[in-house]
């Protein structure tokens, strides 16, 4: 495993790049209501991107080893579908919640950051999800500083979420992200303390849980990308892009209407 360590000049393209991702998802949360399409959404956000920003959309025939490229802009993941949903003629409807993810590329850097929208009005127990899953990134990267190890950040999403009985999904994880869109280490949302990597200031990587109010286990749809939970419960993600400073973390995706670190509610 070789990470890159960014430069002071790599690091300020890398701030540009986080914050333009962080805008595209400011934009597009007016439009989140009941009865538009995915595919509307990933219309409207492929516009901001290419003639608003003049970003360029990575998601966009991203073709990784043993995958058909990827055929839109932006992945929206509804309900029961973890991750890398494709956005097409479904539309939403009051009550769901939606992982809209974005990353864009900025003079050749990339910004990488994701959120969950409320439909209408969510159920109690969708909203519950959410603001933990939340609340379980962040615990996550308060423990971003120089010294402590990837599996830190790990435990306290995962001892979180499983203590009110929800389950982190495994397979997918978080990743090193710069010229490249998934580059070393990769950052697992489970783990113990003082395991994997020692972090170092220059580190550049996304924290984004994945956590299911059911089971852990996933499932592959046949369009080849989309993820769902096999039990078809709930699940929900969020997503920033970190970066390692000498006394502790920047985040990297933040923008005027970006929602604020939470109060920490819940107990783990």
């Amino acid at each position: 495993m070789t990470v890159h360590i960014k430069s002071l000049q790599e690091i300020e393209k890398m701030r540009v790049a986080g914050r333009l991702a962080s805008e595209v998802l400011d934009y597009i949360a007016p439009f989140v209501t009941p009865g538009v399409t995915t595919g509307e959404l990933d219309g409207l956000c492929h516009q901001y991107m290419t003639e608003v920003q003049n970003t360029i959309p990575a998601p966009l025939n991203y073709a990784p080893p043993g995958h058909s490229p990827y055929p839109k802009s932006i992945c929206t993941s509804v309900n029961n579908q973890i991750c890398h949903g494709i956005p097409g003629k479904k539309k939403l409807k009051n009550g769901d919640i939606v992982n809209i993810d974005v990353t864009v590329i900025s003079n050749r850097y990339h910004g990488d950051t994701s959120r969950m929208y409320y439909v209408g009005e969510p159920s109690i127990q969708a909203r519950r999800l959410c603001e933990l899953t939340y609340e379980a990134m962040w615990r996550g990267i308060d423990e971003i500083k120089p010294g402590k190890h990837l599996g830190d950040i790990g435990y306290a999403i995962q001892r979180l979420a499983e203590s009110v009985g929800y389950s982190v999904v495994k397979e997918f994880c978080g990743h090193g992200i710069g010229l490249k869109f998934h580059e070393d280490p990769q950052v697992l949302h489970y783990g113990r303390i003082g395991t994997g990597l020692r972090l170092e200031p220059g580190m550049i990587f996304t924290v984004e849980p994945m956590i299911n109010a059911g089971k852990a286990a996933i499932r592959h749809l046949p369009d080849g990308w989309t993820i769902t939970t096999k039990d078809s419960s709930l699940s929900a993600q969020w997503e920033h892009t970190v970066l390692v400073t000498e006394d502790g973390y920047e985040v990297l995706t933040l923008s005027a209407d970006a929602p604020p670190k939470p109060i920490y509610r819940f107990s783990s």
